[in-house]
């Protein structure tokens, strides 16, 4: 089935499991999803479910940002994504805007993607950006971090890795297993890494690509 929450990136921990072996885990905030609004299929089209994280003051939105969540009976949010949510499913064709949407609509052992920005590395050479190999480092060597031969013709060569902006792109990591769901506190523990730094914004959804599970 499909389902989404947004979250922030808290960072990474270990814990034990039941089989008593240490799991590299990423602690993942979900406090305050709420529904802002439900797409439809006769007014908008397609059907979506549109959440709002993250509280932010009045005087940072503007009037028709907060005429929106006023629908909600909700503050102005950070962030607003939607997230195709399954209807098919009894418990979720009833989310009514205003809702609060918490990490308990996944359960632990579940696998889910997670989308986040990678960190920004500014604009960055060979070397760093596509692990290229340096060239010999002893004297009298005229190459050590240049990008290569840019063709016979004109530096037409299609395809060609060369320098330029590296980072800051959204990527989606794929297949993570909830190990644990902390409900008081609103924390999802995913096994392994997430993109993105410490407090970046992420999108927990579940997993398209359903493969063998285990810790």
């Amino acid at each position: 089935m499909a389902k989404g929450i947004l979250g922030r990136k808290l960072g990474m921990t270990q814990i034990f499991n039941e089989k008593g072996h240490l799991v590299p885990v990423t602690v993942i905030d979900v406090k305050n999803n709420v529904v802002l609004q439900q797409k439809t299929l006769e007014t908008d089209g397609y059907v979506a479910t549109q959440l709002g994280f993250e509280d932010k003051r009045e005087s940072l939105s503007n009037k028709p940002e907060q005429g929106h969540v006023s629908k909600a009976n909700t503050a102005p949010k950070r962030f607003v994504k939607e997230i195709r949510f399954d209807r098919v499913l009894n418990e979720l064709t009833e989310l009514a805007v205003g809702e609060t949407v918490s990490g308990s609509i996944f359960t632990e052992g579940e696998l889910v993607d997670v989308q986040g920005v990678t960190r920004g590395k500014g604009f960055q050479g060979n070397i760093k950006r596509h692990n290229q190999a340096t060239g010999f480092n002893s004297h009298g060597s005229r190459y050590h971090r240049g990008p290569g031969s840019m063709g016979a013709i004109k530096g037409k060569l299609k395809g060609k890795p060369l320098p330029g902006q590296m980072g800051y792109v959204t990527k989606t990591v794929q297949n993570l297993e909830i190990v644990k769901i902390d409900a008081e506190r609103e924390l999802i523990l995913v096994k392994g890494s997430i993109p993105g730094p410490k407090k970046g914004l992420v999108v927990v959804k579940s997993a398209i690509k359903q493969v063998g599970k285990g810790v």
